[in-house]
């Protein structure tokens, strides 16, 4: 064993005592600039280390072994088995999705309708106590089991999803734990009135789904048939947690097409047609089995839940005609909705940061921010409708008015017989039917300036106050209502000047804002398109997206990235950054750099993995081997440890042949499921045992990928994202020096830490900034 310098590994020990990075990555914009390999992120509500998966095929000697064995039954088996998968991550997530809806829309339900009942016999004070004690007691449960069960379930999910997909590894976020509590408290947390959404913890109720089932089954719960061993690699687990995530969307909104989009344009970082067609097989059976089971509740059998909640608004049936004259209010929309969107996420990321301090305090504080945005809400939902003045029922309406019951457009709440309160019909309701009354054609003479404007404002803040707290929590729903609303302004604003109706300008506004937020554009217009059933809407609607996310672009990030920042997920973007291109690979590396021999003692290996914690470590091949040193190829920490465990030692250091595979299996390096990981400190060897050899040979990678130092650090980084890495070598120009001069990981792509090796970057970024953006820089 030996050691140079100049490398970087993906989680070393030199730096643990960066204690200021370890204890607040949410709120220090900049880490220390020494690239600790102990990375750190934000996952649920504790600080836990960060790792990459491993998405590259290890092709040593065993593995190319173990292919040529391999039949044409076993080629039938994974494909069989892949699409089986695809098919079962369909169903559940549509199962669940469903019965989501279901129990969201009969529990609020049952809240609403006796605390509409208590209205009509004038019991204000006990209809307000009903309503915020029960908001109370669901908003409690629901923090209750996610601070104590699985904090990891905390928040909308897509950023930490997202992120999965991107090749970080995150402590918990796809174990069965979260999946439950994401489930439970999802339906809690919506039930209790707080502006929050369903979708962002469907999507990672579908990760979830998707990486359970893809883990090759359970020896604890004896799941151990052989077919379900196919998918224990990080490679077909990224494919079924990517299909997992388009059918979490298309369960949430029962928009197949939008759930493959946003997969798409959103979550997946790498992606092939043979993984489209599988997520659109995915999405197909979530469509198919949600309008079997909505039919069954059409007959009255799924209480409350009525014509369903869910989903699908079917909000203009009828031709909708536009012309010229209509584009300068949609554009106006647009530019708008693009402000607003950007100025939402600024808003939400200071936010994060000030409940970071609460919510490190400890669990009680936790519970207590809950609930007190929880009783905070209540008041303010049922205060406000009181301000809001009675109108009378029309009388062409087709409905009852007024409004009897749980959802409609006409609530009566405080008004005398034959009149309703507008805003008490958009807030005393669920969040689908707010969106359904706000999108609603021939409804123009319905809703108040004051009210939707007092409507926009307060659903503005509130999902912003609701996010953070410990509950999980999505952000799609209340961006809809809130951009809905302020659309539906915008319409009356307009009035008889346009040939829209105001139902119309609130569906562009939700586009709008949602464009503004998230910065998607195809996956949320198909996704508003099957929202609202009518094709005709698709140039209007593209139109305001694309505007909105022009203007949000030139302010901010989308908010999911936002996220992921101030989380401390190491994200690779698609894009590198300018001063890259003024750095080569050597100028990041750092060191000190692990290497073994390719014949090595066995005392050393372990002294190794016991003193670091890299995870690739090159292997070097010198005298009597080779004449000079020469790189031999990379072997993973993983594979050391089965090696280790297995004891294939050797008595001499001499290569072995072919018949060091038979100690092996491929199951035997199969990487187990999330959670499940061999240490260094629970294999225990004897003093006679350390003097023994190990032959690294057939294991080692002998392929990796190679760049030479003189590489520019953009280049590197396009090569390492586009090929889904985690150890890139790096090799010296000329001969005569050590074979590697460093290892790249994740980490050294990171902008934090290459400013922080290179501080005279940021002096001249930040000046070219000035120059460029003076005012709004000055407004920051």
């Amino acid at each position: 064993m030996s050691s140079t310098v100049n490398s970087s590994n993906d989680h070393d020990d030199n730096h643990v005592q960066d204690q200021e990075s370890i204890t607040f990555p949410l709120l220090r914009r900049e880490r220390s600039p020494i690239n600790s390999s102990s990375q750190v992120a934000i996952v649920g509500s504790y600080v836990c280390p960060i790792e990459s998966l491993d998405y590259e095929i290890a092709e040593n000697d065993f593995f190319k072994q173990d292919w040529r064995t391999r039949g044409k039954a076993y080629i039938f088996q994974y494909i069989f088995m892949k699409w089986s998968l695809c098919f079962l991550i369909g169903l559940i997530v549509g199962l669940i999705g469903f019965f989501n809806n279901l129990a969201v829309e009969n529990i609020a339900g049952i809240k609403f309708v006796v605390t509409s009942n208590m209205m009509l016999a004038s019991k204000y004070g006990f209809a307000f106590l009903v309503f915020s004690v029960s908001n109370l007691v669901l908003t409690l449960l629901a923090a209750i089991i996610t601070a104590f069960i699985a904090p990891t379930a905390t928040g909308s999910g897509i950023p930490e999803v997202k992120a999965y997909l991107n090749g970080v590894d995150a402590p918990g976020i796809l174990s069965f734990r979260t999946m439950i509590v994401k489930i439970v408290g999802s339906i809690f947390a919506v039930s209790s009135s707080l502006l929050i959404g369903k979708a962002g913890p469907m999507v990672h109720t579908g990760a979830c789904v998707a990486s359970l089932l893809g883990q090759g089954g359970s020896s604890k719960y004896g799941l151990t048939w052989k077919w379900l061993r196919f998918f224990k690699n990080d490679r077909d687990r990224r494919d079924l947690v990517t299909c997992g995530s388009a059918a979490g969307i298309a369960a949430s909104f029962r928009a197949p097409v939008g759930g493959l989009l946003f997969a798409l344009e959103e979550m997946a970082s790498w992606w092939r047609s043979a993984l489209l067609w599988r997520a659109f097989f995915t999405t197909a059976i979530v469509a198919i089995l949600l309008r079997a089971l909505i039919d069954v509740c059409l007959s009255g059998k799924c209480g409350l839940f009525g014509k369903g909640g869910l989903i699908m608004y079917d909000a203009y049936s009828a031709n909708i005609s536009y012309h010229l004259v209509d584009l300068p209010p949609v554009l106006i929309l647009g530019i708008v909705g693009g402000i607003l969107g950007s100025f939402y996420n600024f808003l939400l990321e200071k936010l994060l940061r000030v409940y970071n301090l609460i919510n490190e305090k400890g669990v009680a504080y936790k519970i207590f921010l809950a609930l007190s945005i929880s009783i905070f809400t209540s008041c303010l939902l049922f205060g406000l409708p009181w301000f809001a003045k009675c109108l009378p029922c029309p009388s062409d309406t087709s409905e009852q008015c007024p409004t009897i019951g749980r959802s409609g457009n006409y609530k009566k709440f405080q008004c005398p017989p034959g009149h309703y309160n507008d805003l008490a019909s958009l807030i005393f309701n669920t969040n689908d039917d707010a969106i359904k009354n706000l999108f609603s054609s021939g409804t123009d003479s319905e809703f108040q300036y004051s009210s939707i404007i007092i409507f926009f404002i307060t659903c503005f803040f509130l999902s912003i106050l609701s996010y953070g707290i410990v509950a999980p929590a999505g952000l799609f729903v209340p961006v809809i209502v809130t951009g809905a609303s302020y659309g539906r302004f915008v319409g009356m604003l307009v009035g008889h000047h346009t040939s829209l109706n105001h139902g119309l300008y609130a569906v562009l506004g939700a586009a709008s804002l949602l464009g503004g937020s998230m910065r998607m554009t195809v996956s949320l217009c198909v996704i508003i398109l099957e929202l609202t059933n009518n094709l005709l809407l698709l140039p209007l609607i593209m139109l305001v997206l694309l505007v909105s996310k022009t203007v949000a672009d030139a302010f901010n990030g989308n908010i999911y990235d936002l996220i992921m920042k101030a989380k401390g997920f190491p994200y690779l973007e698609t894009h590198a950054e300018p001063y890259m291109r003024q750095l080569t690979v050597a100028d990041v590396v750092t060191g000190p750099l692990q290497f073994f021999h390719g014949i090595e003692k066995v005392g050393n290996v372990v002294h190794v993995l016991k003193t670091t914690r890299h995870n690739g470590f090159p292997v070097i091949d010198e005298h009597p081997v080779s004449e000079k040193p020469v790189l031999y190829g990379l072997i993973l920490r993983a594979h050391l440890l089965t090696l280790l465990k297995k004891k294939a030692f050797l008595t001499t250091p001499e290569p072995v042949g072919v018949e060091a595979f038979t100690q092996f299996s491929a199951v035997d390096f199969a990487k187990r499921g999330s959670g499940n990981f061999d240490n260094i400190e629970d294999i225990h060897l004897s003093l006679e045992e350390m003097e023994l050899f190990l032959d690294l040979h057939p294991f080692t990678n002998a392929s990796p990928y190679t760049v030479v130092e003189t590489m520019s650090l953009a280049k590197a980084l396009v090569l390492f994202r586009e090929v889904a890495l985690r150890h890139l070598l790096v090799i010296p120009k000329t001969s005569g020096r050590s074979p590697v001069v460093g290892i790249l990981t994740r980490h050294d792509f990171m902008p934090v830490h290459i400013l922080g090796l290179h501080p005279l970057l940021v002096r001249s970024r930040w000046k070219r900034l000035r120059v460029r953006f003076p005012q709004i820089l000055r407004f920051f």
